[in-house]
This record gives C-alpha cells, structure tokens and sequence, in this order.
C-alpha cells in the first residue's frame, strides 16, 4: 500500500456501511486514514467495510447513530477521539432518498428527509470543529448529489437537502478558512449502487456524454483527492462526477 498522506491522518465517514460510503472510506484507509465507519443501525455491513478498511492496514471501527438526533455528532466524534485520538476528515455522506410528488409530500417527510441530509452534517461539523481545528490538514467534505444542481421531478425534499448541501459547504469555506480547514462538495450523477428498491424514475431519462453510470470507486476517488496535501488551495467548489451529465 502506498500512502498518499505526509501524516498519518483520522476520518470520520458517515453513511458507510455500503455503496459510496463504503468505498469512500476504503479509500481514505488506502490513502493512509484511520476511518470510524457510521452506520445507522445496520452492524453487520459497517463491520463488514471496517473489515475492509482493517485489511489494508489502517484502524477501522465502527459506530451506530441516527444522526436525525442531536446528540449522535457528538458522540460519532467523542467515539472517533477516544480511539484515534484525532480527527483530521470529515465526510457527510448520510442521506435518504425517497420518491413523492410534491402533492403528496407530509412536512414530516420533508422534515424527515432534511433532517439527515443536510441538519445532521450542521451538527457534525459543530461536533468536530475542534478537533478539526487541531489538525495541520483539515478537510470537511460534503457528498451532494446531480439532482441538486438539475432538479428532478418528486424529489422535492431530496433535492433541496443537496443543494443546501453545496451551499453550506460554500458557507463554511468562508468561515473556516482562517482556521485552514478546507470545505468542498462532491456531486455524483448516476452511479452503480445496490438499492434496496427500484431505481427513482428519473433515473431512466438520465443520459451523459460517456454513456455509462459511474462506480463508488469513482465518486470515493473525488473524495480522496479533495483531502491530500496538494489539494489544500481547494476549497468551497463542488466537484461533479456525472460522466459529462452536467457540466458547469
């Protein structure tokens, strides 16, 4: 394995028992990070990306929380002290995506839907800013989506929380750049995941100039290089893997 930090480096990924979140902190353990893996509720598949995280010789462990409560950031973070004694990464990954026309949509969907995707990533960087203030190389990394960018039908909710990801993460560049963290956005397209239901419908109209759904690989990859050394002049941009769907 070759690391790609100057120092050993701590990250914390939310929404990484699978898919994205997965990838995204096999990566970060590949590039040289100790990685505390968040998931839910569901033990078996974050353990299983610890696992992954663990073989390639870096620490990986393992934390359960809804972050839709207001005191999971806090102790994501206290549990990613405790065992690393740093935190150095933060990647807001965390989101659910459900389907409703506008119509049909409850306040308590919409709240529901918000809550995760973008209140829980105010409360994790609340949680860590003093950590991440700590370290010589922080770096804060947001994980938005197409869709907040191009819209989509009956995705209201979605769609809103992404967009307010981005903006937050421009927000926060501003405020935390005297302390020298670093604050972007990585926007996937469409992207090869395993989903427990059907593809969202929108999904079927979407085409991109490469002509083929990325890979987590891919998306962990934007990640990845948005944390390095020489990526430190970077910061409050969103950076967009979409296979050419959007371009800006």
């Amino acid at each position: 394995m070759t690391e790609r930090f100057s120092t050993p480096r701590a990250a914390l990924v939310t929404g990484a028992s699978r898919n994205i979140g997965r990838a995204i902190a096999e990566r970060l353990a590949r590039d040289g990070s100790d990685v505390l893996v968040h998931a839910a509720s569901d033990l078996a598949s974050a353990q299983e990306t610890a696992s992954l995280v663990r073989a390639t010789g870096r620490s990986g462990e393992v934390a359960l929380g809804d972050l839709t409560e207001e005191g999971t950031a806090a102790r994501l973070v206290d549990a990613a002290l405790e065992r690393f004694g740093r935190l150095d990464i933060l990647v807001c990954n965390a989101a659910i995506r459900p389907e409703s026309s506008f119509d049909e949509m409850s306040f308590a969907e919409w709240r529901r839907v918000m809550a995760l995707g973008l209140d829980s990533a105010f409360l994790l960087v609340k949680a860590a800013l003093p950590a991440l203030r700590q370290s010589p190389a922080a770096a804060i990394v947001m994980i938005g989506g197409l869709t907040g960018h191009s819209g989509a039908a009956h995705r209201a909710h979605v769609i809103a929380a992404k967009a307010g990801l981005a903006g937050f993460a421009k927000a926060l560049a501003h405020d935390l750049a005297p302390d020298g963290i670093t604050v972007n956005t990585v926007a996937p397209g469409l992207i090869e995941t395993q989903r427990t239901g059907a593809a969202p419908a929108h999904h079927g109209a979407r085409v991109n100039p490469l002509g083929r759904r990325g890979t987590p690989d891919e998306v962990a990859a934007a990640v990845a290089a948005l944390t390095q050394d020489d990526m430190r002049y970077v910061t409050g941009q969103t950076l967009h893997v979409n296979g050419g769907a959007l371009m800006v």
